[in-house]
Order: structure tokens, then C-alpha cells, then sequence
């Protein structure tokens, strides 16, 4: 087997096995107090986290069979009297720590190799709501990329590489947004190329092209440009940050991409 490969899924293993623990946790404290704002808030950001994975996993492919386990983990489902049920979050946890196990066992499966190969990605065209269609290919390569760099454990390459995704698919919304004159009222003076990265993000927000997933974007991501210029000291990023970023940027990914 590829070295490369092994240690993809080897990092995906440790990535659900992590998973799956956080969810038996919370599943626990929910079962405790079914009502406990914190465990519910923590229960939503996990299956956030669960999602990027599976998005991963998938290849992006609504289609792919992991893809529509999630989607079914969430279904409620009609009882035998035809009335709908509730369903309680615990069961939700439940299910989808169930969807994370089969992943976990596919990595196992003879073929996991063949379907992490990255020249065997099912999904190439993760970039195709992008209106510019010569920056198309360049932000699936860097997204790669980016993927690459966390695989290997370099967070400050996939923290750069990120927000600089984050911030040409964002970009290319706006401009989109000025040229068919859809913008609402308040755009600050300037072409978008003049404004900064954070105010690129509140601008967008505030126009409903994306959602407020950027809130979760750690300090350091926010002022990643002066990083790159290499005005910070460079190896001071977290696993965290770079994870956090990443899930930002699949969260805008899917806000600018609504049929993904």
C-alpha cells in the first residue's frame, strides 16, 4: 500500500475513533438530562464535525453511501398509527455515532485504499458554484492541498491554505453580487479586492450570501494575511485552529453551494 495512502487512512481512523468517542459522551450526558443546553450545544457542534467527515469521506457525493446513512440519521420517521414522532437528541447521537462505525469498519475494507487514492477522487469538482471558472481548478488544487497538509500535521500550511480558499470563493460571490447589481445597501467604498479579509466576510454575511459560520473562525484565521507575509512566527498554529478553519470553509463551501 502507498505511504501516503496508509497514513490517510490511518488518520481517518483516529479521526472517527475520536469521534465516536466525543458522541458516546455526549449521548451519556443527554441521556442524563435530555434538556441540557450545553450538552445540546456541544451535541450540534459535534455533528458538525461529524458532517465534515463524512463530507470527506464521501467525496463530496450526496450519492455516496456514508452521504445518505448521515442524511437517514436524521430522518423522523411516521409511527404505525401514521403520526410523527419526536425524535430525542440522544437517539440522533445514537444513530449517527452508528454511521460514524460503518465508516470506521469501511477503512478496513480492501478496497478503503483504491477509494482515498487522491487521484481516484470521486468528487473534482467540489468548485463548480464558483462563478470565475479559471479559479475553479486552482482552489481544488490548493483544497488538496490543504487536505494534504493536515494529513501530514503541517496546520500552518493548512491554515493558510484554507483561509485563502475561504477568501477567493467569498470574494467571487461578492463580485458576482456588485456585477448583477444584487447587493443591498451599506457595501463599504472601494472594489471588494480593496477590502480586507474580515470585512469581505461580515459584507457577505450581512447580504445573506452566506451564513454566520464564520463566526467560528479562530483570531489567528481572521489576520492570516499578515501571517503569510511572515510578520507572525510560523509553527505556533493548533491542530484546533486548523480544524476549525477547515470546517468554516466546508460550512461556506455548502452556504455558497446550496444544491451541494
Amino acid at each position: 500500500m502507498d505511504d501516503v495512502i496508509a497514513t490517510r487512512i490511518e488518520t481517518y481512523r483516529s479521526r472517527l475513533q475520536a469521534l465516536i468517542q466525543h458522541g458516546v459522551d455526549i449521548r451519556n450526558a443527554l441521556d442524563a438530562s435530555p434538556c441540557n443546553p450545553m450538552s445540546l450545544i456541544e451535541a450540534s457542534r459535534w455533528q458538525g464535525d461529524c458532517g465534515v467527515t463524512v463530507n470527506e469521506l464521501s467525496g463530496g457525493s450526496k450519492a455516496h453511501w456514508l452521504a445518505r446513512a448521515f442524511s437517514d440519521a436524521f430522518l423522523i420517521r411516521a409511527s404505525g398509527t401514521g403520526a410523527v414522532e419526536s425524535v430525542p437528541p440522544a437517539e440522533i447521537l445514537q444513530r449517527l455515532i452508528g454511521v460514524l462505525e460503518q465508516a470506521l469498519a469501511s477503512l478496513s475494507h480492501e478496497d478503503a485504499p483504491r477509494l482515498l487514492a487522491s487521484g481516484n477522487d470521486p468528487s473534482p469538482h467540489r468548485f463548480d458554484f464558483v462563478h470565475n471558472p479559471d479559479l475553479r481548478p486552482v482552489l481544488e488544487q490548493a483544497y488538496r492541498e490543504g487536505r494534504r497538509a493536515y494529513e501530514q500535521g503541517n496546520y500552518d500550511c493548512v491554515l493558510l491554505t484554507y483561509c485563502g480558499v475561504l477568501e477567493a470563493i467569498v470574494t467571487d460571490a461578492l463580485e458576482y453580487a456588485v456585477v448583477k447589481g444584487t447587493q443591498a445597501a451599506g457595501m463599504p467604498e472601494g472594489s471588494v479586492a480593496e477590502w480586507s479579509f474580515e470585512t469581505r466576510l461580515k459584507v457577505a454575511e450581512n447580504n445573506c450570501l452566506i451564513g454566520r459560520g464564520c463566526v467560528r473562525l479562530p483570531d489567528v484565521a481572521l489576520s492570516y494575511r499578515e501571517m503569510d507575509r511572515g510578520t507572525r512566527a510560523r509553527g505556533n498554529i493548533s491542530e484546533r485552529d486548523a480544524r476549525l478553519t477547515g470546517q468554516v470553509l466546508h460550512v461556506i463551501m455548502r452556504d455558497l453551494n446550496p444544491g451541494r
